[in-house]
């Protein structure tokens, strides 16, 4: 087994004293972000971990941030390997709690974790008060990625990407639309038909309605079958891949083509959807990058730092066969 790498030999490599390694492991101010990232990455090279209990003996720092997620998110695993990195670069390890549905059991929850003692920051991924820190010491960020329902919200609901799939679509010569729902009871779902209905009206496009759906394929397949046999040419507009899918077998059953008297669009980024024939356009939603940028917010609250600039939105389009873009076989998954 080869020697475990020490402070010291980070400084040695880095070109700085012990002392600046251990100040910027602990995220203490008044390093030079040339300094500071210098050491990091002389850190990672050498997969050097600090002890993490001598540190709080020594700081009264922990070096642990705690994770707050929904329970029933189906794309947590994405977020947390995103904050998980961004955690180990800045010199802290992450430990992730879900919370219970019940808003009240989530609130005593919450409260337990920010005044433990045990976290430097908190990062929620669930609604909270108005908390800069709790009795322990710990800095709190919550963000509004999801609201009291454990719904998708905040930044994650931009429904600018349809708008933009609407307009490439209309550019294309496409005047006939349906739009296919998520359940309304999710804000995602809300702003998604707003903005379907404001930009249809816009660019004086025809609508053959709006139907709402559950986010089943089941609800797609079935929106279809409803449809008059002269809807086509048609571009449906659905609200996620699993409902485009099913828009697509519905057509098939009515002898219809895709993309030729039928052309679909979804939102997810399924891998599936890059699979089935036609694949589907899509949106890609960079929850990876969104537990980074949290992280990395986080970090810079605790040690008082301006916040990182966010670089760019969280979401994008990926055109493929479902709405006549080729798609190369060479890299069939838009996340690629």
């Amino acid at each position: 087994m080869g020697k475990v790498p020490t402070s010291r030999d980070v400084a040695a490599r880095a070109g700085v004293s012990q002392s600046t390694v251990s100040n910027v492991l602990t995220g203490r101010p008044g390093i030079s972000q040339a300094t500071r990232e210098r050491v990091l990455k002389v850190a990672k090279e050498l997969r050097y971990r600090p002890n993490l209990a001598a540190r709080s003996m020594r700081t009264q720092r922990t070096g642990r941030l705690a994770l707050v997620l929904p329970i029933t998110t189906w794309f947590a695993s994405k977020i947390l390997a995103g904050a998980t990195q961004a955690a180990q670069e800045a010199g802290y390890t992450i430990e992730v709690h879900t919370l219970p549905g019940d808003f009240h059991a989530r609130q005593q929850r919450l409260d337990e974790i920010v005044n433990s003692g045990q976290f430097e920051g908190v990062l929620s991924f669930v609604p909270m008060p108005p908390c800069p820190s709790g009795e322990g010491g710990a800095t709190v960020l919550s963000l509004a990625e999801f609201d009291d329902d454990m719904k998708v919200s905040g930044d994650l609901t931009d429904p600018a990407p349809l708008v933009t799939m609407i307009e490439e679509l209309a550019s294309r010569g496409h005047r006939r639309f349906l739009h296919i729902t998520g359940a309304l009871a999710y804000p995602s779902a809300r702003a998604r038909r707003d903005a379907y209905v404001r930009t249809i009206e816009k660019l004086g496009l025809q609508s053959l309605g709006v139907i709402e759906g559950d986010w089943t394929g089941e609800s797609g397949l079935n929106a279809i079958r409803s449809l008059p046999d002269d809807a086509p040419p048609l571009a449906v507009v659905a609200s996620n891949d699993l409902v485009a899918t099913g828009v697509v077998r519905g057509a098939l059953e009515r002898g219809w083509t895709v993309p030729g008297d039928l052309c679909v669009t979804g939102w997810d980024d399924l891998v599936s959807s890059a699979l089935q024939v036609p694949s589907i356009t899509t949106v890609f939603l960079d929850y990876q990058r969104l537990g980074a940028r949290s992280v990395q917010r986080l970090v810079a609250a605790l040690r008082d730092e301006p916040e990182p600039p966010s670089g760019g939105g969280l979401q994008r389009i990926i055109w493929r066969e479902s709405t006549g873009d080729f798609v190369s076989s060479k890299t069939p998954h838009g996340n690629d």
